[in-house]
């Protein structure tokens, strides 16, 4: 397994870096572009029966890299679609297929995974570097229609972020979005001298399963909010509520809001510096009170806190989108 082609997890190579460490078949892998193969068998082995791969599974590999992980995945299912960067890497997958019965079973697809339309796949399987994890993570989610899981290997911070718990240390934005949209797992830890050469951090490896169907939320909105709070996490939200700026921005949302429902009031007056008008004040800080919100802070509340404070922003006609 390999994320070849692309930078290595977590790590950002040096510039103007010339370094190459000795591949497989000939081929070398480049440290400026962070290029490093998983060459622990048992650890791959692991990766695919976590997987859970069914002989009727379409799965999705990016990073294929010199096929490592693709022949085993190959070997379970009825289809691999790997997407891959690096055109060496692309021919010496191809070169490794030729003439075995898994070659009718591979559609290889050269690009970049951000830009690349995805086809139907039940499973992704991925090893991916530390830049683009989080919009990948969207990126999946957002695929229609929802695949069973995704068993992707992460800079290890990240991964711990993406399964943070309320009160955890980690606990962030990313976690409160993606458990809205996914169930997420972490299956197991990869120290970096698993791979070839070594990259600067650790690796680990999370389960995420799609929620089916997605929540019946605006996720427009409830990003907006779960921004807003995580800005400054430890903070209670009548603090960060009480904010001028935070307050003049709903009021501005609630004046769109208003305008597009054909309600002539608007959102109300504002003063000449900018400032939201006491009256939509007491309404935002209404809000908190009435659900005793004005005291938590955003560190500790759990998904459906969050889901219960938006419902009631919205009752009350404030918006964050």
């Amino acid at each position: 397994m390999s994320n070849a082609g692309l930078r290595a997890v977590g790590g950002v190579a040096k510039k103007g870096a010339k370094k190459a460490a000795g591949g497989f078949s000939g081929l070398e892998f480049l440290k400026s572009k962070g290029q490093h193969i998983l060459k622990n068998p048992l650890v791959t082995q692991s990766i695919v029966e976590k997987a859970g791969v069914k002989s009727t599974d379409v799965v999705l590999e990016i990073g294929s890299g010199t096929g490592n992980l693709t022949m085993k995945l190959l070997e379970r299912a009825k289809r691999v679609v790997a997407v891959e960067l690096d055109h060496r890497m692309v021919l010496e997958l191809q070169r490794r297929v030729q003439g075995t019965p898994y070659a009718s079973h591979l559609q290889v697809i050269q690009g970049d995974i951000m830009k690349v339309e995805l086809p139907y796949f039940d499973l992704c399987v991925a090893n991916i570097p530390y830049q683009i994890s989080s919009p990948l993570v969207f990126k999946l989610l957002a695929h229609r229609p929802a695949f069973r899981a995704a068993v992707i290997m992460f800079q290890h911070e990240f991964a711990m972020r993406l399964v943070a718990k309320p009160g955890d240390s980690l606990y962030c934005r990313l976690a409160v979005n993606t458990q809205l949209l996914a169930r997420v797992s972490h299956l197991l830890k990869v120290g970096r001298n698993n791979f070839r050469p070594p990259p600067k951090v650790d690796s680990s490896v999370v389960r995420i399963e799609p929620r089916w169907p997605p929540p019946p939320v605006n996720f427009r909105e409830w990003d907006g909010l779960v921004r807003l709070c995580f800005g400054r996490k430890n903070k209670t939200l009548g603090g960060i509520f009480r904010q001028a700026p935070t307050l003049a921005l709903l009021e501005a949302n609630h004046a769109v809001h208003a305008a597009l429902a054909g309600d002539g009031r608007g959102g109300g007056r504002r003063s000449k510096r900018g400032r939201a008008s006491e009256g939509f004040k007491d309404r935002v800080l209404g809000v908190l009170r009435d659900g005793a919100f004005e005291d938590a802070r955003s560190a500790k509340l759990a998904q459906d806190d969050f889901l219960r404070l938006l419902a009631a922003f919205n009752r009350a006609g404030i918006h964050f989108a």
